[in-house]
């Protein structure tokens, strides 16, 4: 008997005074609200019969999972397939301005439908696809919870729903510590539910570090 339902939550605010598209640099954790983003993300999911938390090897997912981890006892188990997707822009600060004054970024900007700044969309899908089955086959009933990013759990919502991956980054329906919650029937993935426990504190918080 596989999973009952598997739970793909986003790292709450990054701390980022700097504006930096960090991508997958280290050194970037959370902020004092996205601590408290993370916390009411445990708190929504504090009471379901969770067996395994895994999470991107990146620093601001660890951090994310951390609350969790420490209501229920259940230890962090790295899954490299939850990374943030590649991106050529890591580690510069970009702006409108910039784009149109750089003709060296207009070439990475040519394409949003593959990106031509990144990752491509099916490998994305391809990876958090496998690692939401392996997770869905690895526990004998209960839940899993999966800490990730936005394009990264974007994708995996659009590759459920069947519409194509393509899209535009502002067209993303994944707030920081939201909750996506999937499970397969028969031989076919289902959304079950998307949650904001962090609803509240999304207003002010900064949420630019990756595209």
């Amino acid at each position: 008997m596989p999973a009952d339902l598997l739970h793909f939550v986003r790292h709450g605010e990054v701390h980022n005074p700097d504006g930096i598209l960090y991508g997958r640099l280290d050194g970037f954790g959370l902020s004092k609200r996205g601590v408290d983003m993370a916390s009411r993300s445990a708190s929504a999911l504090a009471t379901r019969p969770l067996k395994r938390i895994l999470s991107s090897p990146l620093q601001r997912t660890i951090e994310s999972a951390r609350p969790l981890s420490k209501e229920l006892g259940i230890d962090i188990e790295i899954d490299d397939r939850l990374i943030e997707g590649l991106n050529s822009f890591e580690g510069t600060r970009l702006n409108f301005k910039r784009i149109l004054t750089d003709p060296a970024l207009w070439k990475l900007l040519a394409n949003p439908w593959k990106p031509s700044w990144g990752e491509p969309y099916r490998e994305v899908s391809a990876r958090v696809m496998e690692a939401a089955e392996d997770a869905w086959n690895s526990v004998d009933g209960g839940e899993v919870v999966l800490v990730s990013h936005q394009v990264v759990i974007w994708i995996l919502h659009r590759s459920i729903a069947g519409i194509p991956l393509p899209h535009l980054p502002h067209q993303r329906r994944c707030s920081l510590s939201s909750i996506t919650t999937v499970k397969k029937v028969a031989d076919r993935w289902k959304e079950e539910s998307y949650r904001e426990p962090a609803a509240d504190l999304l207003e002010d918080a900064i949420d630019f570090g990756a595209v």
